[in-house]
């Protein structure tokens, strides 16, 4: 790892990629210290020492802090998440955003501004509704030109972290948008992690507790070699190329695979899912300032029947998302066609509509096993902490996006470093 590390290094190109995504991974963090003008931080920290803020606790963690400091990003890329999964539904609703996303790199082009464009108008909608809805009290000023600051503040937030996560995706090593809510949850690890001192402190630390901790733990490292499987674990279906003579030269004949990973749609489903399930009691909480009973008790980890209900739909989602960004990423008519097209075959599989077929049986198998496993995995540790009457945020989603999230950007250095056929970490 040591050496893999060092060799990365050495490589300019890599190493101008990796400062620069530390460096502006340091920026937003600099940035989450900024505060909104014109806001009580006091109180809205009383609020959420008080308890009230139910399921927005969950989300400052992704957010690294920021919602209960209100700060500039106190939004964080939520809204980007939530027009991201507003297009590309609308994607399969509508022929014609279809027709655009399959004309190559430029209709993806189109459909990354559109979802941009998505993402400020429901940054702007959000930051009213968080300025005159739950955080009403901790405005100070009252005045129209005050409270258009805060809005505006709250927005430009957004916006500027979409701006960096293009740059980072660009410029930089791993998925930009990613890795600010990788950054958002790890920069929270501290004050999770000292939580079972001040449980000692307080004496909630008894025999039993530490039991119930110490199971937690081995949850949790379940979870993590459970992501790591699931990340790294691939179904190979053997490709063979027919022969070809062009001139005086023969062409093909090799063989070759195509790897099918079992969780080809990574830690999107967790995040998509968790942001749909938070939809609700926020949006409770910005028309009536305050957590809508009926929907803590029936719709969030907090109520007694919201627990169980917010596990199943949890599982629902995250399988729908999986199988439903599984089909966007890999196209199997498409990748039938482009087979044939060269010259390659499955073995005992005629070419064209067949292969195709075959293909969508192999994924529709192994994306069960994923999308089940990620359902399970981060609905479990849920359960279990409300069943052992212990308030940890850390749960496993958040565990799932910081070990997916770390994998993939590793891979990335991997495939950088192999293109100069430096050995890999994975390797």
């Amino acid at each position: 790892m040591l050496s893999t590390l060092r060799n990365a290094w050495k490589i300019e190109e890599i190493r101008k990629r990796i400062i620069f995504t530390i460096l502006m991974l340091l920026v937003i963090r600099l940035g989450s210290s900024i505060p909104v003008p014109y806001m009580d931080r006091d109180i809205i920290r009383q609020i959420f020492e008080l308890g009230q803020a139910g399921v927005l606790e969950f989300l400052d963690l992704m957010a690294g802090g920021t919602f209960s400091e209100f700060s500039i990003f106190a939004l964080n890329i939520y809204p980007y998440i939530t027009a991201s999964i507003i297009i590309q539904l609308l994607t399969i609703a509508i022929p014609r955003l279809e027709e655009i996303a399959k004309e190559g790199e430029a209709g993806r082009k189109k459909i990354a501004q559109w979802t941009k464009y998505g993402a400020v108008i429901l940054a702007i909608i959000q930051a009213i509704g968080t300025t005159f809805g739950f955080f009403n009290r901790a405005l100070v000023a009252q005045g129209p030109l005050q409270t258009a600051i805060v809005i505006i503040s709250l927005t430009a937030g957004t916006t500027f972290l979409i701006w960096i996560g293009d740059l980072i995706t660009e410029k930089g090593i791993g998925n930009g948008i990613s890795l600010i809510i990788f950054v958002g949850i790890i920069s929270k690890l501290p004050s999770e992690f000292l939580k079972p001192i001040a449980w000692a402190r307080m004496g909630f630390l008894n025999a039993v507790n530490i039991i119930k901790l110490i199971l937690l733990v081995i949850v949790a490292l379940v979870i993590i070699a459970v992501v790591v499987a699931l990340q790294e674990g691939e179904r190979k279906i053997p490709v063979q190329y027919a022969k070809r003579v062009v001139g005086r030269k023969m062409y093909g004949g090799q063989s070759s695979h195509i790897p099918l990973k079992v969780s080809m749609a990574g830690v999107i489903p967790v995040i998509f899912s968790t942001s749909l399930l938070a939809f609700p009691q926020t949006l409770a909480l910005f028309f009536k300032g305050e957590p809508s009973e009926w929907i803590t008790k029936y719709l969030t980890v907090q109520g007694s029947v919201g627990i169980w209900v917010y596990s199943i739909l949890n599982v629902i989602l995250i399988v729908f998302f999986t199988y439903f960004y599984t089909a966007v990423q890999f196209n199997t008519v498409e990748y039938a066609k482009n087979l044939q097209q060269y010259g390659g075959f499955i073995p005992g599989i005629r070419p064209g509509k067949p292969t195709s077929d075959y293909l969508n049986r192999v994924i529709s198998r192994i994306t069960f096993v994923g999308a089940i496993s990620l359902a399970i995995i981060a609905s479990l540790p849920i359960i279990l902490s409300h069943i052992f009457k212990m308030n940890i945020n850390f749960g496993g989603t958040a565990i799932i996006i910081v070990v997916g999230v770390a994998l993939e950007t590793v891979r990335q250095i991997e495939s950088q470093m192999l293109m100069r056929h430096y050995k890999g970490f994975l390797k």
